[in-house]
């Protein structure tokens, strides 16, 4: 017996992964999803998985959740890898990207980009540190035309409403709003507001308020803040104009979200709501802001989030390229339905025909059998041994393959195939065959 030491395989935590049947519901969603986003007219790009550690901060405070590279074997005198850091979402190298393939693309580009991002936080039901991001993202040359902050929600919808999942709340906020309303209050850092506010339905209401008193604020500027974050559902502009805060920039802020919510009207009540203590933490986020989640789970964590940026881009280029994202996080979404035993798990491998190997002198004719019904769009595998044929069928239950093709057993015989649903086995032709014959 080998003396090499046995490494017990144990699960990491915050790093998910599903059985091939699970999985290959996984890769069904992805492939839906993928089709909504090309029906609306976005084309697919990849980043590599590191960025400079110097794109990776430049934008919100992050840091703290940065993959960073190192190898185990390091040369001292190479620190190629020193500053190379795992993404921790898609928007910021998607600025990259763009930037640095500036003349080879037409404005305003559509993108989705569908990867794995890592975060380096605390594991817990609906957080992992890897997990699987989609994104779509509209980008242009000084100006993005507003009805896209009203597109993407649209895109979601029809997306999410695709795949069989618990019913879900797309919440929508400016930050302009928020911004604006903290400067009519005389509030002197609007952005440190902002992300105490985001805080609300993970802290509450006392929570956020002792986070503001701890920036200067005093209980008449912290009383209106709370207020405008209570406000939801239909008439929010009256209701923040009636709380009697004044600003150019919060006036702005509310056109907006006025534009965004009534070009959305047509979706099903209750699809699109505003909700005006959604946030968004990342400071990159400068006007339409989304964050969605279950009906049923609110606090399980966002679903769906994004927003406007004015020029991430910036650092890269002398452009201004201002954008509007939003990205549907699948592996949270998925994870959860997977925990719940409410995925319907799919075949355990693809294939749809196994051809039977009779002995090894008709190897050769099973393998042009297989070959011929590859050609002709079927998933095929031929059996890897000449076992017997009760084990090769066996093999073919255990994985779930729909038919077992047997080529002829002797010259001049017929092929056959099992129907391994129904039990029923007859002669066919591999050149003519489908299962509805």
């Amino acid at each position: 017996m080998s003396d090499q030491r046995v490494v017990r395989p144990t699960p990491i935590s915050g790093f998910p992964e599903w059985t091939p049947q699970v999985r290959a519901v996984e890769q069904r969603w992805l492939d839906h999803i993928r089709a909504g986003f090309e029906s609306f007219g976005f084309a697919s790009v990849e980043t590599p998985s590191v960025e400079n550690l110097d794109v990776l901060m430049a934008k919100g405070e992050t840091s703290q959740e940065v993959y960073t590279l190192h190898r185990l074997q390091a040369d001292a005198k190479d620190d190629s890898d020193a500053r190379l850091g795992l993404h921790f979402d898609l928007t910021v190298p998607f600025a990259r990207y763009v930037a640095q393939h500036f003349n080879e693309l037409t404005f305003p580009f559509k993108r989705y980009q569908t990867q794995r991002v890592w975060r380096g936080e605390r594991p817990q039901e609906g957080r992992f540190r890897e997990f699987t991001q989609c994104d779509i993202d509209v980008i242009n040359v000084d100006s993005v035309p507003l009805h896209f902050d009203a597109e993407l929600p649209r895109i979601v919808h029809r997306v999410l409403s695709g795949l069989d999942i618990p019913a879900w709340t797309l919440n929508v906020n400016n930050r302009k709003v928020l911004q604006g309303f903290y400067e009519g209050l005389g509030v002197k850092d609007p952005i440190a507001v902002i992300r105490a506010v985001d805080k609300l339905h993970k802290i509450g209401d006392d929570g956020v308020r002792e986070i503001l008193e701890g920036e200067g604020l005093t209980a008449e500027q912290i009383d209106p803040c709370l207020a405008l974050a209570r406000i939801r559902g239909a008439g929010v502009v009256e209701e923040v104009r009636a709380l009697g805060v004044v600003s150019e920039l919060l006036e702005e802020g509310l056109e907006e979200l006025a534009f965004v919510l009534n070009d959305l009207a047509d979706l099903p009540e209750g699809s699109v709501v505003a909700d005006l203590s959604i946030a968004r933490g990342l400071d990159y986020y400068t006007g339409t802001v989304y964050e969605a989640s279950f009906d049923d789970d609110p606090g399980y964590g966002s679903i769906c989030a994004g927003g406007r940026y004015e020029n991430l881009a910036g650092q890269f280029i002398r452009k201004r390229l201002p954008g509007v994202g939003i990205s549907i996080g699948l592996t949270r979404i998925f994870a959860k339905l997977v925990a719940e035993g409410r995925i319907e798990a799919g075949r355990v491998c693809p294939t749809d025909v196994m051809v039977v190997v009779p002995n090894a002198e008709r190897r050769a004719d099973a393998l042009r059998t297989g070959e011929l019904l590859r050609e002709r769009g079927f998933n095929t595998e031929v059996f890897h041994s000449t076992s017997k044929v009760g084990k090769q069928i066996q093999y073919a239950s255990k994985k779930g393959i729909p038919f077992v093709w047997f080529p002829p057993f002797e010259e001049g015989g017929e092929h056959e195939v099992k129907d391994m649903a129904k039990g029923e086995q007859g002669t066919a032709d591999p050149a003519v065959w489908s299962p509805a014959t």
